[in-house]
């Protein structure tokens, strides 16, 4: 806020109404505000050390080695079929999933910044994952995620792991739930044993054709794909210790065998699963695509690094630890690299995964790393038993997965929050729906800060005050001289607020013998706000009235500094406070 402050009625020609005044012993001298505050040396953070090694560090049990074994034995099972689930959505072969799940879950628990992350495949990639396969091949979805994850590791060892935390929560919302509804509406064809011959790609083009083909209905599929949903949800009022998504597939798979339903399985849409884990290579890199990937390969960077921040921040709330942000980057990027080389997908920390290693005991990297280990036994030894399983099923875990993400809660909540932040939500959700998740963000993220700087401009108010004290606001002076004017600013001295410092300004119809600002309020400065101080300088230089600065802190004196503002007032003009500004007004206008 900028407050003018007009001498008052009372005030004499010299140092009438002014009191008490003590006149700075050595004026050159700029009086630091934090010059009574001790710093304190902060002991070293562990900022690049994968929290693995802070376990160890600390003398690993064998306690937390059973709650780790048995916690991530549980994950494991949970993220086998979600794995296969999430490949299939994103176009890919099922064992593909998979691979990520050991690969990438591996190397993200092993060099995670969180004790308890799980890492694997997750429903936030399967639209964009899907998108690129279909237009580049699996070759270019490599060259994005290997992309993606030279980006992570870049952002990590930048320390950008914090910046990332401040995107704005209606960004977040309006494409998670973006997500989870084209997550839904790619799963209507398997949930109701539609098949097309050509799915649309456009949101509004697959409901066309949805309607159109509706009478090819399978019942047996819309019965199976409910019974799975209800199994799921469900199960958890019997036990907690089995996933319900295993009882779902177990009865499903069981029931299409011994009945011999007529609805697809894994095995008829994409042959016999290999048992075998493949041998690590090196992708096909066709250079032609390479520019137009860049977009995609930033937006699996950004959505890799979004979820698993939210993830460790989700974790840290259930477990009351603290993850590494910028640690939690460099390991999303080392498995973002090494999971293309054998066959993969992009990964992320998954949020339900460790919720679930939370409840089920786990709190340490080793859970997740036994989580790894278990799905790759179970690829090797019971991977070719998964082609039994109906596609229905899978659409129906899909379904919920979609369900959960929607946090279709918070998006109404937020409905009910400022217009701007209504706006920002609705408008990322329509754009990830309707147009691409890369637009979504990157607009949401625009208009979330446009709308941050239009609520901190609107923080700078200017106020005319006609008498000292008028509103209410006690004061550590007692009256201002005549010739001498003082400009009060509130908060965030920054562009936002250098236009209306300007009008304040040029409301002046004749400019004062000594013009006092009264800093002490502003937390920071940019360079536009300066550039406008500037302007007010030259204009007092013309009009021979001197500028005084009063109660600036160190931060934004060095600010001045840089920009040239303590050479143009002169060291001699900045005070610590009014008061002592003022004592220097009066010895301006006396020598006068």
């Amino acid at each position: 806020m900028i407050v003018r402050r007009a001498p008052a009625r009372n005030a004499g020609r010299h140092v009438t109404g002014i009191r008490n005044f003590r006149l700075p012993s050595k004026p050159q001298e700029f009086p630091s505000r934090d010059s009574s505050i001790e710093h304190k040396k902060l002991m070293p953070h562990r900022t690049f050390e994968p929290q693995i090694f802070t376990v160890l560090r600390e003398k690993y049990s064998f306690a937390l080695l059973l709650n780790d074994l048995l916690a991530g034995m549980i994950v494991g099972v949970v993220a086998l079929p979600l794995s296969i689930a999430f490949a299939i959505a994103s176009g890919v072969q099922p064992e593909q999933g998979l691979v990520t799940a050991v690969i990438a879950g591996f190397l993200i628990s092993f060099l995670s910044g969180s004790r308890v992350q799980i890492g694997g495949p997750t429903g936030a990639f399967i639209i964009i994952v899907f998108n690129i396969v279909q237009q580049y091949g699996y070759d270019g979805l490599a060259t994005a995620t290997l992309m993606a994850g030279v980006l992570l590791l870049i952002m990590g060892f930048m320390r950008l792991g914090d910046v990332i935390k401040y995107i704005p929560y209606p960004v977040t919302v309006g494409f998670t739930s973006g997500i989870a509804l084209i997550i839904f509406t790619t799963q209507i064809p398997d949930a109701l044993g539609i098949k097309l011959a050509k799915v649309p790609g456009h949101f509004v083009d697959k409901w066309l054709a949805y309607g159109q083909s509706m009478t090819l209905a399978n019942s047996f599929a819309i019965m199976l794909s409910a019974l799975t949903i209800l199994i799921i949800m469900m199960w958890p009022r019997i036990t907690k210790r089995v996933p319900g998504t295993i009882i779902a597939i177990l009865a499903t798979t069981a029931l299409v065998q011994w009945l011999h339903l007529p609805v697809d399985t894994i095995f008829t849409r994409f042959g016999t699963m290999p048992n075998t884990f493949p041998a690590p290579h090196i992708p096909h890199f066709d250079m032609a695509n390479f520019m137009k990937l860049t977009s995609p390969a930033i937006t699996i960077a950004l959505l890799a690094g979004i979820e698993s921040l939210l993830s460790a921040v989700v974790a840290d709330g259930m477990t009351g630890s603290r993850h590494r942000s910028n640690m939690e980057l460099v390991a999303q990027g080392f498995a973002n690299i090494i999971s293309p080389l054998f066959g993969g997908i992009p990964a992320t920390g998954a949020i339900a995964r460790t919720a679930t290693n939370i409840k089920n005991g786990g709190r340490t990297p080793f859970a997740g790393i036994i989580h790894a280990i278990t799905i790759l036994c179970l690829f090797i030894f019971c991977g070719k038993w998964a082609g039994l399983i109906p596609m229905p099923c899978l659409a129906g875990i899909l379904i919920v997965v979609s369900y959960n993400m929607s946090e279709w809660r918070l998006f109404q909540r937020l409905l009910s929050a400022p217009r701007g932040d209504q706006l920002v939500l609705l408008m990322t959700f329509g754009l990830t729906v309707l147009v691409d998740l890369t637009v979504a963000i990157e607009v949401g993220v625009v208009m979330a800060a446009f709308l941050f700087m239009h609520r901190m401009a609107e923080v700078t108010n200017i106020n005319l005050i006609q008498e000292d004290g008028e509103n209410g606001k006690p004061h550590d002076y007692d009256g201002v001289p005549e010739g001498v004017e003082i400009f009060e600013i509130n908060g965030p001295f920054f562009f936002g607020a250098a236009d209306k410092f300007r009008d304040t300004i040029g409301s002046i119809k004749k400019m004062p013998r000594v013009l006092i600002l009264r800093m002490d309020a502003v937390p920071a400065v940019d360079a536009t706000a300066a550039s406008a101080l500037e302007h007010l300088i030259n204009q007092s230089d013309r009009s021979k009235t001197q500028v005084i600065i009063a109660g600036i802190n160190k931060r934004v004196f060095q600010t001045f500094q840089k920009t040239g503002i303590i050479q143009r007032v002169g060291i001699e003009h900045i005070f610590a406070d009014v008061p002592l500004a003022l004592a220097q007004a009066v010895m301006i206008i006396d020598e006068k």
